[in-house]
């Protein structure tokens, strides 16, 4: 009831300040040259124009004064205030980036062929080296057989002629003949089962079967669609770019904050890698940054917020930022209880110089001190010698 009384005090005080230069406009205009406002500006008669105002601002200054001294008492508000404590500020740096894994590929048929099995479905786990398929081999398993026949004979072969040379016995060139047979048919056998091992499609590392794209019996040939798509989720990073004026700021171990939009999720992550190269079209370099993935949320090509720390100010004092106001000069300035009695106050308007702002708080770099009383809510109802209640 009191606030309101004082609001009702303060509007009519207003529309008094309001008619009184209404009053004096009109009064300015029936001097002894009888030129109104409007016609001393069409006439752009700046001198006439600058004295109307100084009389005008004369008379305003009369009723701003009687109004401070009426009834003998100073207007009054209720406000919010906090007290100054010196604490870590960090400024972040905003940034857009998309979730990748190193390990996520396409699996392809290393020869073609009809695919006589498929070992996995999508969504199986699977382990580095495990079977997932095999393609028909075309006949090279039987000539493997036939080869490794040869060889075991050659070998024999090759093994009697080189007791029969360490006896003396039979000739250099047999021996070497021998030799040259076993060693040829050898490198064929490895040829042969390198080309047969292709027929087998395995697993390059463990993860899961994210989709399967062909069916048992199907003709299979290395293309872009592939056979499969395999991922590992355990080995998650968000990848970005970063303008080079940040360069030296950002390093490996940085700690991230990442915010998943489609999961509403926060993570701490951790800068793994940072580019060497800028980018000539955007004046970039590219950053990795791991994430952990417990829950197994993470997917390729998310879209991921980052918060990177760019700047760290120890034993900082910092304010809201919505209780900086601004003056007709451009300065910038917060009101601070003065004479604290209690819960009473004056107003004291104090300049201050502002650092960087971050999660709507801003550092101040002068000004203010620790212990210091902020009025924090109804900053816009307040002036300068006013009576504070908190």
């Amino acid at each position: 009831m009191k606030i309101q009384t004082q609001n009702n005090s303060i509007m009519a005080k207003r529309i008094l300040v309001l008619t009184a230069i209404v009053f004096i406009a009109i009064s300015c205009s029936n001097k002894e040259n009888n030129q109104t406002i409007d016609q001393l500006i069409d006439a752009k008669n700046s001198k006439e124009l600058q004295a109307k105002k100084s009389l005008i601002q004369a008379d305003l200054a009369k009723i701003e004064a009687a109004l401070a001294t009426l009834n003998g008492k100073k207007e009054e508000a209720l406000v919010s205030v906090m007290t100054i404590k010196d604490t870590l500020f960090n400024h972040y740096l905003d940034i857009q980036g998309s979730v990748n894994t190193k390990e996520n590929m396409l699996i392809q048929p290393e020869i073609p062929g009809t695919l006589i099995s498929l070992n996995v479905k999508a969504g199986q786990r699977v382990g580095k080296g495990q079977i997932l398929g095999r393609v028909d081999d075309g006949g090279s398993s039987q000539q493997v057989a036939s080869l490794e026949t040869q060889y075991q004979l050659a070998k024999t072969t090759f093994e009697r002629q080189k007791n029969l040379w360490n006896q003396k016995i039979g000739s250099e060139i047999q021996y070497l003949q021998a030799q040259t047979q076993m060693l040829s048919l050898q490198r064929s056998v490895a040829q042969a089962k390198a080309m047969l091992a292709k027929t087998v499609i395995r697993a390059p590392f463990s993860g899961t079967i994210d989709e399967v794209f062909v069916e048992r019996g199907q003709v299979v040939s290395a293309g872009p669609q592939g056979l499969m798509r395999i991922v590992n989720l355990n080995n998650m990073y968000v990848s970005t770019t970063i303008p080079e004026s940040y360069i030296g700021k950002l390093k490996v171990g940085t700690q991230v904050d990442v915010f998943l939009t489609s999961l509403n999720k926060n993570y701490k992550g951790k800068v793994r890698q940072v580019g060497n190269f800028i980018n000539p079209n955007n004046r970039s370099f590219g950053v990795e940054v791991s994430v952990p993935n417990p829950e197994n949320l993470l997917r390729p090509n998310q879209v991921a917020k980052l918060k990177v720390i760019d700047y760290t100010s120890k034993n900082a004092i910092v304010v809201p930022t919505n209780v900086i106001q601004e003056d007709g000069k451009g300065e910038k300035f917060v009101f601070v209880a003065n004479d604290i009695k209690g819960k009473t106050a004056t107003a004291k308007k104090v300049i201050v110089t502002l650092g960087k702002s971050s999660d709507n708080v801003t550092e101040i770099t002068n000004g203010l001190s620790v212990d210091d009383v902020i009025v924090t809510e109804g900053v816009n109802a307040i002036s300068e010698g006013m009576k504070l209640n908190f």
